[in-house]
């Protein structure tokens, strides 16, 4: 049987980059050990290397590579905010090195930028799209000849052929993921309970990842209980860990039957004397399910609010409403839980009126009390990545402005000049708290006095600059040399507490 070895290759975050949402789903995160597992059970003899989480060096790998001594080498390719010229120049010295007769890619970036990335290395063969456990068998059995099959693109003459392949219908049916030392960083167990959502925002690319509308499947498929609780019980056997947290997009399926899921869900979790986190979304938290998972253990949600406005929700197709977000943080609440929050400040259509009325929400609503949150609530813009129906929409209202480095990222330029000058500053001054905090937060988190101190203080001022300056920008822009004075008179008060 063929020998495959599975890369996490390393990636390192740029700096004004710091705290952007990952440009690949936390959902993602399992993907090599999934496929390792399918090949596992399928008879072939895989090996993850786990670049990222072991912070392994280039030179590193390429020693797993020299041991393992593989014939197809298949690649969870992320997209790292450049062109990933560097990693292309590993696959082409490995392949010819150490004679490997495939190199497939698989991933989010793959799915939507596979011309871009066949383009840029010519040894990479194929580029698996979407999900993929079912396609890597196909692809292993048909060596070399895969030309044909579904779920791959390659080059094909002057162009490409590209397809998705089949979905797993059936989730239960597949092997529990295989898992490394390095898969529970800090005694955390990531858990996949779910794939997909049932909702349709425009600025997530989950759903087209998938793709499952167009081959007639459901867009959110879940496990079952019994066969979660069984990989629960696998882990903790193994590991006695006792944190997981479900990476799922959409822990809650959709309906009653989605409810009673999660309701026979935490009844077999509480049995577990385990911890858990979730993601939701603001429609699905309700008082029955969120008392019961509580009770089973639940520590840590979050939930994408993403606007304190109506008619920004209804623009950005979240099919709730303000009052569901102020539901949901109340039933939380009332439950024993602060969650983490998802939100969009900036919007490409945003107005200063909008911003205002974003402000006055997270305050009204305490969402603005610990520089934690508020560090991220007060400075996020939309992220526009390729595959999301804004990536679409945008660039066929010819707005789209492809990054220079990949047409997996664009952005589009603001509307308001106001806003645009605004997004700009509270992106300089909430870098430079992060600089500061990358190396506090677990201070902070395990409460140290004096860091708790000065991140009460950075949270105040903070909040007073976004509002200062958003009614300096009331009365008009300013020049680029007014912002740059500004936010280095800001960056200074903060620098003064944290001296």
């Amino acid at each position: 049987m063929k020998r495959i070895l599975l890369l996490e290759h390393p990636r390192t975050p740029g700096e004004d980059r710091q705290n952007d949402i990952a440009n690949t789903t936390l959902s993602s995160c399992l993907n090599s050990g999934y496929l390792a597992a399918v090949l596992l059970e399928n008879g072939y003899q895989p090996a993850i290397v786990e670049g990222y989480m072991e912070n392994l060096s280039y030179e590193d790998i390429e020693a797993r590579i020299a041991a393992h001594k593989p014939e197809v080498l298949g690649i969870h390719l992320v997209y790292n905010w450049e062109d990933n010229h560097t990693l292309y120049a590993f696959i082409a010295r490995m392949k010819a090195k150490y004679q490997i007769s495939h190199v497939t890619v698989y991933g989010y970036y793959p799915t939507f930028a596979y011309e871009e990335i066949l383009d840029r290395c010519s040894e990479i063969d194929t580029c698996m799209l979407g999900e993929n456990e079912i396609t890597i068998i196909n692809l292993m059995a048909n060596l070399p000849d895969y030309k044909g099959l579904k779920g791959l693109a390659y080059r094909s003459g002057d162009g490409y052929e590209a397809s998705r392949g089949e979905l797993v219908r059936d989730l239960d049916s597949l092997p529990f993921p295989l898992r490394k030392a390095s898969s529970y960083p800090g005694g955390e167990v990531n858990i996949f309970g779910s794939r997909g959502c049932y909702g349709g925002c425009t600025f997530c690319y989950i759903n087209p990842y998938y793709g499952a509308e167009e081959m007639h499947c459901p867009k959110w498929r879940g496990r079952s209980p019994e066969n979660i609780i069984a990989e629960i019980d696998t882990i903790i056997a193994q590991t006695d860990y006792r944190y997981f947290y479900f990476t799922d997009p959409n822990f809650y399926g959709p309906g009653k039957a989605g409810k009673e899921r999660v309701l026979k869900l935490a009844a077999l979790l509480k049995e577990r004397n385990i911890r858990f986190g979730i993601e939701a979304r603001a429609n699905d938290i309700e008082p029955e399910t969120t008392r019961a998972l509580v009770d089973a253990g639940l520590q840590n949600i979050l939930v994408g609010l993403e606007s304190g406005k109506d008619a920004s929700l209804k623009r950005l197709n979240k099919y709730t409403t303000v009052a569901d977000n102020e539901n949901a943080l109340r039933v939380l609440r009332e439950a024993g839980i602060e969650p983490s929050v998802g939100f969009i400040m900036f919007e490409p259509d945003s107005t200063i009126d909008d911003l205002k009325i974003n402000l006055e929400f997270l305050k009204r609503n305490a969402l603005l009390k610990t520089l934690e949150i508020s560090v991220n609530v007060l400075y996020h813009h939309q992220i526009i990545l390729a595959g999301s129906s804004s990536y679409h929409d945008l660039l066929a209202a010819g707005r789209l402005n492809i990054s220079e480095h990949s047409i997996y990222e664009a952005n589009t330029d603001y509307v308001n000049p106001c806003i645009a000058t605004m997004a700009k500053i509270m992106r300089d001054i909430t870098n430079h708290i992060f600089d500061y905090m990358h190396d506090t937060w677990q201070k902070s988190a395990s409460g140290d006095p004096e860091t708790v101190a000065r991140y009460r203080a950075i949270n105040h001022l903070l909040v007073d600059g976004f509002e200062n300056a958003l009614k300096l920008l009331e009365k008009g822009d300013i020049t680029e040399a007014e912002r740059q004075d500004w936010v280095r008179c800001f960056n200074a008060e903060i620098d003064k507490i944290t001296a």
